[in-house]
């Protein structure tokens, strides 16, 4: 009977109770390892999509920064003015060449000229001759046509704050390989130098997709072995991305083996879920939990991407983007009566910082500069880096140009605090301009503009300065913008320019010695304009490397035949600095037929004091061609007496501020008499400037001066009144001897002139 029940009940208890439990926990079981398959099943799509977005970013990205790394030496008036110089193959292979490829990683940079010719190329880590551009013209060639299409007609589309100027670029083989190819035309970063448009020479740059750029991009980013593939075919498991061409059509792929996380996860808690319903219940929670940090990093690592993309990486400061935004936004939510302000500054001699100490000191110099402008302002301010050694703030937190300045002020004291960089301190300065909001309608290009012409203020002011924004900056901006423009067209057209010639008179006997060369311009709207008026504003913009060839030429081919000992001719330090002036005027003197022994070189102490710099290197080429070098204006600025036996020069000029000084209190003639007696003990000839009574001839006469150069015997004249003075041998033979109110009667014979010129 007993055995009997407990059939029935065993049966029962089977088939009521564990029957249905077996059932349930098999379908709970089974439900959630459906679930779980589920999920892990979307977790690597979701995981191998984002891979999939990753990769394409990256590349879209390396396209738009190789175009960006172009920028940074194509947008510049150096380039545009040293492609078309026979001479700048080495500048050009510094700059647009294997510099593009140490620092940015272009495996390929060419420069193509006006008729799309080759004429530089580097390629497999050197320099290479320009024909090795017939390995990617073909890909080349229809960006280029595109380019100068687009730049002829006027297109703008795709210019902004970051992006400077047009570009094409595409993906192409190169030798077989992949790669990103870019082309940029050259073009003037001030707009100083015109361009026909479409005529600007192109400066191209490829950079490989496979090799060292998979590499990277595999190690940076956790792709496991990634690889490129001209084809289309995945083994199982892998992933691939398609590079596509400009045209749509796809040049190869980029297959790795993706991350699969939920697949790992899954294989490593199956085991357990088929013993215990338990521990896969505690596994699916664990899952769960895992996926969501899973979650968590990826939505960290694209808010780390976000960060990135607004902010400069080098020091973690907002970059034109982000600044953009920010001043949108202040521009928009401003109210009545707030004033925004910007603060453009750059670092003064940043680059001697690179040049000596290397980058990673100029980058170190940047992050400490970066840290303290973070400690002078707060939260609420937008503080960016906008370039090299650029930096702007922006604030509403000065409310007066009291308060303005007084930041500014503080800002260029702490620049002048010393930077340690690795043990060695370093002085820097800033230049500084500062704008504020004037009117509501005032928007942010206006405000950048008065920033920019405040700090190029202070840049002639001579740095470590400040400016505030005034509208007469800009009447001074314009006027100097056309006395450039008109410069130029002066020394592209004959008859404005020419150069006057004042004699160097033997102070012992009267006859001419030599004379000095003075530019002179003659404009046909304003009438005659000082050198010192113009000759500045050509320094600044480059054009005295052409002005000082062109009055050299002119010196060499007027006075070829006058039986003088020399011509004396002012160098620029900004000539002197520049790596082929020397080159430069042997080639002159060669081509005129002009001894070098002739040409006299006037420059200041400055440059004689150059150690190991191209300006020493230039003046010791020359000295050894026989030039002479004369220090001009001694006893100004920074001359120093006590070093008057360093400098190697064969005279030095008293400048006409100490003769114009005789007769009075400030003892100039015990200055004169020093520079005369010192000169003498060490060999040197002295030339007095600014001779203009008889009385001041005298007394430099009885002081023992060589010579002298002054109204008093001749006012600068033009080459053809040059040859009376040198028939007749001496100023008294030519002119007469002085006449009763003590002025020697050239001022009689060219009375009808007022003299109102002075030397250079």
């Amino acid at each position: 009977m007993i055995d009997n029940f407990a059939q029935p009940s065993r049966r029962l208890f089977f088939l009521k109770i564990m029957l249905p439990m077996l059932a349930a926990a098999l379908l709970l079981n089974g439900i959630a390892a459906a679930l779980l398959w589920w999920s892990a099943s979307e977790s690597d799509r979701v995981s191998i999509d984002r891979q999939h977005m990753l990769v394409d970013v990256v590349v879209a990205e390396i396209r738009s920064k190789i175009a960006h790394d172009q920028e940074s030496v194509t947008v510049w008036d150096d380039a545009v003015t040293e492609v078309k110089n026979p001479g700048g193959a080495e500048w050009i292979d510094v700059n647009l060449g294997s510099w593009m490829a140490s620092y940015f990683g272009h495996d390929h940079a060419y420069v193509l000229d006006a008729e799309d010719r080759p004429i530089y190329a580097f390629a497999d880590g050197a320099q290479q001759d320009p024909s090795a551009f017939a390995a990617v013209q073909p890909q080349t060639q229809p960006l280029v046509a595109e380019l100068r299409s687009r730049v002829a007609s006027g297109d703008t589309e795709g210019i902004s704050d970051r992006v400077l100027t047009l570009g094409a670029s595409d993906l192409v083989n190169v030798n077989g390989r992949p790669a990103i190819l870019s082309v940029k035309p050259i073009v003037s970063d001030t707009g100083d130098l015109v361009q026909a448009p479409g005529d600007e020479y192109m400066h191209v740059a490829a950079r490989y997709l496979d090799g060292e750029f998979a590499a990277g991009l595999e190690r940076d980013y956790l792709l496991d072995d990634l690889r490129f593939s001209w084809d289309s075919e995945v083994p199982p498991g892998g992933a691939r991305a398609a590079l596509l061409k400009d045209d749509g059509l796809p040049l190869g792929y980029l297959v790795w083996t993706p991350f699969r996380p939920g697949s790992t996860v899954l294989w490593r808690v199956g085991p357990v879920m088929l013993g215990l319903a338990i521990a896969s219940l505690i596994v699916l929670v664990g899952l769960l939990m895992a996926l969501r940090r899973r979650s968590i990093n990826l939505s960290l690592s694209e808010a780390e991407v976000r960060h990135l993309a607004h902010h400069d990486l080098l020091t973690g400061l907002a970059n034109r983007a982000h600044l953009a935004k920010r001043f949108n936004a202040a521009l928009a939510d401003r109210r009545t009566g707030d004033n925004l302000t910007l603060i453009y500054l750059d670092l003064d001699h940043f680059k001697e910082v690179n040049d000596t100490l290397g980058h990673p000191a100029g980058d170190e110099l940047l992050r400490e500069f970066a840290d303290r402008l973070r400690r002078m302002t707060s939260e609420a301010d937008t503080v960016a880096r906008v370039g090299g050694d650029e930096f702007v703030v922006l604030t509403r937190s000065l409310s007066s140009s009291q308060a303005v300045e007084d930041f500014c002020a503080t800002l260029i004291q702490t620049t002048r605090r010393p930077f340690d960089l690795e043990g060695t301190q370093v002085f820097v300065g800033a230049s500084v301009g500062a704008a504020r909001t004037s009117h509501r309608s005032d928007d942010r290009e206006e405000l950048f503009r008065r920033a920019d012409v405040a700090l190029y203020h202070s840049k002639r002011s001579g740095r470590s300065s400040y400016t505030l924004y005034d509208p007469q900056l800009d009447q001074a901006a314009t006027l100097r913008r056309n006395l450039e423009r008109d410069l130029r067209a002066a020394l592209e057209q004959p008859g404005e320019l020419e150069v006057h010639y004042q004699p160097l008179i033997r102070a012992n006997d009267g006859t001419i010695s030599g004379f000095e060369a003075l530019l002179r311009w003659h404009h046909p709207i304003e009438g005659t304009i000082s050198p010192a008026v113009f000759i500045p504003v050509a320094e600044e913009t480059g054009l005295i490397l052409r002005l000082g060839a062109w009055v050299l030429e002119r010196v060499c081919t007027e006075t070829s035949t006058w039986p003088v000992d020399t011509v004396a001719v002012n160098a620029s330090m900004i000539e002197l600095h520049d790596e082929h002036y020397a080159a430069r005027v042997e080639k002159i003197l060669l081509a005129k037929g002009m001894a070098p022994q002739r040409l006299e070189l006037e420059i200041t102490e400055s440059a004689f004091c150059e150690r190991a710099t191209v300006c020493e290197k230039n003046i010791t080429h020359l000295r050894g061609l026989g030039v002479r070098f004369a220090l001009d204006d001694f006893g100004t600025g920074f001359s120093s007496l006590g070093r008057l036996h360093d400098l190697h020069a064969e005279a030095l000029k008293i400048d006409r501020s100490f003769v114009a000084g005789f007769g009075t209190d400030k003892g100039d003639e015990a200055i004169v008499q020093a520079i005369v007696d010192l000169a003498q003990a060490v060999g040197m000839k002295t030339t007095a400037e600014g001779v203009e009574t008889t009385a001041q001839h005298d007394l430099l006469l009885a002081m023992g001066c060589d010579q002298l150069q002054g109204f008093l015997l001749s006012r600068p004249l033009p080459a053809r009144e040059i040859e009376t003075l040198l028939r007749a041998g001496t100023i008294e033979a030519a002119l007469g001897a002085p006449d009763g109110g003590g002025q020697w009667s050239i001022m009689r014979w060219r009375k009808q002139e007022a003299i109102t010129e002075t030397a250079r």
